[in-house]
């Protein structure tokens, strides 16, 4: 789907042609939305028909449901204007979606239909799907959508990796979903040991949380004294992996070098430091996209345990993201809730929000908020200069802020493949594909620190 104009959508709702409906949960929250359209008010159906046009849940708030729930409403509203049916189109082999439907009491027609091509189908008109598509994860997907808008050539190398070679003219560029060739090794390397990453971003100026290798003596124990709680990470690995927040004495921190060293054999001590978690992506040294990134949390019916809780919220998320993204229940999980005072099988009050992880990673079932267009000049620029430093073309930037609109923040590692499919609706795949391909890009105009639009490039 793509987002509509504000004052479209109300000039829509304010005629009869449309029908929008939407699901506020016991907060006010907005939870779920659909749209149906009147046949006989839009073109004088003779066939006295309606349309469902567009449905869409939060699966990381709204209850179990709530889609069916919209679309009863709507299937209500319909028939008491005398609509004789509800149609919606959906692709023959999204097998995912036609079980879907037909659970919620839809029917497949033998009805031809015809559609224009337009830039949101245009992908539908190009040649068959290459092979190995359907299993490429959502980093890699979004990557190859976008080439294949542009009618770039695309051929899945290893769909289980997410490795793709794109073809345009006399140029080929091999990917692996945000990582390219135009990636050195060097640049790879510099992120991928997060002490060498320190020391480029610091010698550039920028901001990092005071930190020291791991050595297992006496000298670790000093530095926990001298700056307080710590973060005890792998020198090197992603995910999350390994990683304990908040290690606050000598016998935690001992743990927590030990689980660390599972994974790396060098460790890296940080002093804790408070704030949001901040994900930029920046591209060709630009930013294009920036998010917090929140860690898992479960909401209270007052019914259900808070491990049940953990449960359902997990399914909704790995729905959410094609499996990418759960919850795990294991000793980090288990410690934060009796952290907050609960044991797994306490119901938790209806409406209270608990938070279930330290860390804000996407796989454990973190969530992501887009902040782009808040976000604080200096933190925009200190961005652009970290790229040049680690000389790296594509880059997602964790950086630990009091708020994205405030200059205050401190660098905590780079990433050299991020996850372009996080950060949409900002135009990731877009400016990567224009990397790679830049003569395929379209004239645009460029975001600015100052927050305005800059000259067209």
């Amino acid at each position: 789907m793509v987002t509509a104009p504000v004052e479209v959508l109300v000039a829509n709702a304010g005629t009869d042609r449309f029908l929008h409906l939407v699901a506020e949960a016991a907060t006010g929250e907005i939870v779920g939305t659909i749209t149906g359209v009147d046949h006989v008010a839009v073109f004088d159906d003779p066939d006295n028909g309606a349309s469902l046009w567009c449905l869409t849940v939060d699966f990381n708030h709204a209850p179990p449901g709530t889609g069916q729930a919209l679309l009863t409403e709507l299937a209500t509203r319909l028939t008491e204007r005398g609509r004789s049916f509800v149609d919606l189109s959906v692709l023959a082999e999204n097998s995912g979606a036609v079980r879907l439907y037909e659970r919620l009491g839809f029917c497949r027609t033998a009805t031809l239909c015809v559609k224009r091509k337009n830039p949101i189908n245009e992908r539908l008109f190009l040649p068959a799907m290459p092979h190995g598509y359907d299993r490429l994860n959502p980093y890699a997907k979004i990557v190859a959508d976008e080439a294949m808008r542009r009618g770039i050539r695309v051929e899945v190398t290893d769909p289980a990796w997410g490795e793709l070679r794109l073809t345009s003219g006399g140029r080929t560029v091999l990917t692996r979903e945000s990582l390219s060739e135009l990636t050195s090794a060097v640049a790879m390397s510099r992120c991928d040991d997060k002490r060498v990453t320190r020391r480029i971003l610091t010698e550039a100026g920028l901001s990092v949380p005071c930190g020291r290798t791991a050595t297992g003596d006496s000298d670790d124990v000093a530095f926990l004294d001298e700056v307080g709680p710590v973060v005890v990470k792998p020198a090197r690995g992603e995910q999350g992996n390994g990683i304990t927040v908040g290690v606050r004495d000598a016998e935690a921190l001992a743990a927590a070098v030990e689980l660390a060293r599972r994974f790396c054999p060098e460790v890296l001590m940080e002093e804790l430091r408070g704030g949001e978690d901040l994900r930029v992506v920046v591209i060709d040294h630009e930013v294009v996209a920036a998010a917090v990134r929140r860690p898992a949390q479960v909401t209270g019916d007052g019914v259900h345990d808070i491990a049940g809780l953990i449960e359902r919220q997990s399914r909704r998320r790995a729905a959410a993201t094609g499996g990418e993204s759960r919850i795990p229940v294991d000793e980090m999980t288990r410690d934060v809730v009796a952290e907050a005072g609960y044991e797994m099988h306490d119901v938790l009050p209806e409406g209270t929000v608990l938070t279930v992880r330290r860390t804000a990673n996407l796989h454990t079932g973190g969530t992501i908020h887009d902040v782009t267009g808040e976000l604080h000049p200096e933190i925009a620029e200190a961005c652009v200069a970290a790229s040049r430093a680690l000389d790296i073309p594509v880059t997602g930037l964790d950086l630990l802020v009091p708020s994205p609109a405030r200059p205050e923040h401190v660098f905590i590692e780079a990433n050299e493949r991020p996850g372009l499919a996080n950060h949409e609706p900002q135009p990731t795949a877009d400016r990567f594909v224009d990397l790679l391909f830049p003569g395929t890009r379209a004239p645009r105009r460029l975001w600015s620190p100052s927050g305005a639009a800059g000259a067209a490039a």
